[in-house]
């Protein structure tokens, strides 16, 4: 027979019914009296002519065919029960954007910046995923990515947020002792796994054959930071994470040039399909910001060791 919309309530009562084993409780879930319910199970039997229920004294109890039927009733409503929440959920996702960046960018750029996000976009929620592992953009993953690197990727779109520089910072006890960049050299060193390191840096700095004296090297850029600013080396630092350490003066420029990197930062998002609204704007709002800061910056002024100039350092990564 061909479920009919009017059989719906006595399917639903049914159902109700037979989980509790007692009309009186399932009228209780329902918000009906446990007359009706009845009412609707006798009309259900009646259409189908089979009894599902043992009436006795103490209650009811499920017949053979009633048990047969409150099974495939309850496994379709789990069934539906589960669509209707994925539905939910995807309306309640609609202003969720997940994003995967590095910790350093996060710490040093963006967390700074990001209370001028969320008072212009209150409705939008953000969840930052800093693990360093390959990121998969597949569905349920996340919408973009914040990464630095050659700006091209298989399968991704990627715009350009913004570029970036290496100078070597030390703590105050460290940077009393470099007054040139080959004084550096003479120093301990603290290195990350980054593609320039301080064989690049020693290069543009004009300084050959120094025998270098890396002795902690951090797979991320943060945790070298801090190890300079505890005083266990030199740190060759980017110019966008710099900010934290170079305001709070726990860390010094030391003398020498600004090394562009070779890599810059982008923003990445699978090619094959379009960003949801919520992520566009963050991916706009990013742009622009960076855009912002491009255009009001005068050239690079951090202050080194030595300099009677507030120490200044520009973004982060």
């Amino acid at each position: 027979m061909t479920i009919r919309p009017e059989l719906l309530p006595a399917l639903a009562a049914f159902e109700a019914a037979a989980r509790h084993q007692n009309f009186a409780h399932a009228a209780e879930e329902l918000h009906l009296t446990a007359s009706a319910i009845s009412h609707h199970v006798r009309k259900l039997e009646q259409r189908l002519g089979v009894i599902l229920f043992q009436r006795h004294a103490r209650g009811v109890a499920l017949t053979a065919e009633g048990r047969l039927l409150a099974d495939a009733a309850g496994s379709a409503l789990t069934d539906l029960d589960g669509v209707l929440r994925g539905l939910h959920a995807m309306r309640d996702d609609r202003d969720l954007v997940r994003i995967t960046t590095l910790h350093s960018l996060i710490y040093a750029w963006l967390l700074p910046r990001l209370p001028a996000f969320a008072a212009l976009h209150p409705q939008i929620r953000l969840v930052f995923d800093t693990s360093v592992g390959l990121t998969r953009f597949d569905d349920g993953g996340p919408d973009l990515g914040i990464r630095h690197g050659p700006g091209h990727w298989p399968g991704l779109n990627a715009h350009h947020l913004m570029d970036d520089a290496l100078f070597p910072m030390a703590c105050a006890g460290l940077a009393a002792r470099a007054s040139l960049p080959a004084d550096i050299a003479g120093l301990p060193l603290v290195a990350d796994l980054a593609r320039q390191g301080w064989h690049d840096w020693f290069r543009a700095a004009d300084v050959h054959g120094a025998q270098l004296d890396v002795r902690f090297t951090f797979s991320d850029s943060t945790d070298a930071l801090e190890a300079a600013a505890h005083g266990l080396g030199a740190v060759l630092a980017r110019e966008k994470i710099a900010r934290p350490w170079l305001a709070g003066g726990r860390l010094q420029r030391l003398p020498g040039p600004l090394l562009p990197t070779r890599w810059h930062y982008f923003i990445v998002h699978p090619s094959h399909r379009r960003l949801r609204p919520a992520a566009q704007i963050f991916v706009d709002w990013l742009l622009a910001t960076s855009a912002g800061e491009r255009g009001h910056a005068a050239a690079p002024t951090i202050a080194t060791a030595g300099d009677n100039a507030r120490p200044h350092a520009a973004g982060t990564r």
